[in-house]
């Protein structure tokens, strides 16, 4: 990741202005961009690249925006040097740079090692696998004939940790793809598991199979994801006609029947007396 793109996904995920100093003092402490030397970034080198790509930054003295972001300013504390600036959104002129930091394969993290790092925020999320041939027969074809590696992108309203790192990828509560993703590695839930619940539909697999399934999300699938908290249900539509991901069914001009007939053997397998 180069030093702009680096500053650029800074700003997106914070969805803030903020100084030169402010923006080197987090890049040193996340490591997304390291200059070859080894040594730590400075303010001044923030400025100047910023200065450079006025085309993506707005620049207003030492606070650094992006084109688009809204800014309002509060008072200064006594402990505060710098302006400080309010927490915005990200207007939806910025809703191509969203997209680029979501889906840039160099910000992806191998989904073992996240658990510590997904926020209590509304956001995107992605999810890639690292080896296609990873999927059984014939999804790992399918998705060889849509030439990426997306497997899912999906949106949480209220909470990624909740919604994405819980649901999706560790089966607490119930997760759309975490379902998707169990039935295509051939997992079934317990027959009439569903039978006595009130919702007929969201079926879970047993106990043993679910720690399957996550050993096999945390061994082949790397994911992104993007704090975001405008109109996400506009562009969720928007990323899946595009990108067309092999697990998503709504929304998706590809959706596989395949797929959709797996959850409603599942579905019918849960009910059964």
């Amino acid at each position: 990741m180069t030093l702009h793109e680096a500053i650029e996904k800074l700003l997106l995920q914070t969805g803030r202005p903020m100084t030169t100093q402010q923006i080197a003092d987090e890049l040193n402490k996340n490591g997304w961009y390291q200059k070859k030397d080894g040594s730590i970034i400075q303010a001044f080198q923030i400025h100047g690249r910023t200065k450079k790509y006025s085309n993506i930054f707005d620049r207003d003295g030492s606070t650094v925006s992006l084109i688009g972001q809204q800014k309002s300013k509060v008072k200064q504390t006594k402990t505060e040097t710098a302006k400080q600036i309010t927490k915005t959104q990200i207007s939806s002129a910025n809703t191509d740079l969203l997209e680029k930091v979501l889906m840039d394969e160099k910000n992806f993290k191998n989904a073992a090692f996240i658990d510590n790092l997904v926020p209590h925020t509304p956001g995107l999320y992605c999810i890639r696998i690292l080896d296609i041939n990873k999927l059984p027969k014939p999804f790992n074809t399918f998705l060889a004939e849509r030439q990426h590696n997306i497997i899912y992108i999906g949106i949480a309203t209220e909470s990624l940790n909740k919604r994405f790192l819980n649901q999706e990828l560790r089966a607490n509560g119930h997760g759309t793809f975490f379902r998707s993703i169990g039935a295509v590695l051939g997992h079934r839930p317990p027959k009439g598991s569903l039978k006595t619940k009130k919702n007929k539909r969201n079926y879970k697999f047993s106990p043993t199979d679910e720690q399957k399934i996550i050993n096999w999300i945390n061994e082949n699938l790397k994911v992104n994801w993007v704090e975001f908290c405008g109109d996400l249900e506009t562009i969720e539509t928007e990323l899946i006609t595009k990108h067309k991901p092999l697990i998503n069914l709504a929304k998706n001009p590809l959706a596989l029947q395949l797929l959709s007939d797996l959850r409603k053997e599942c579905v019918r397998i849960a009910n059964e007396q």
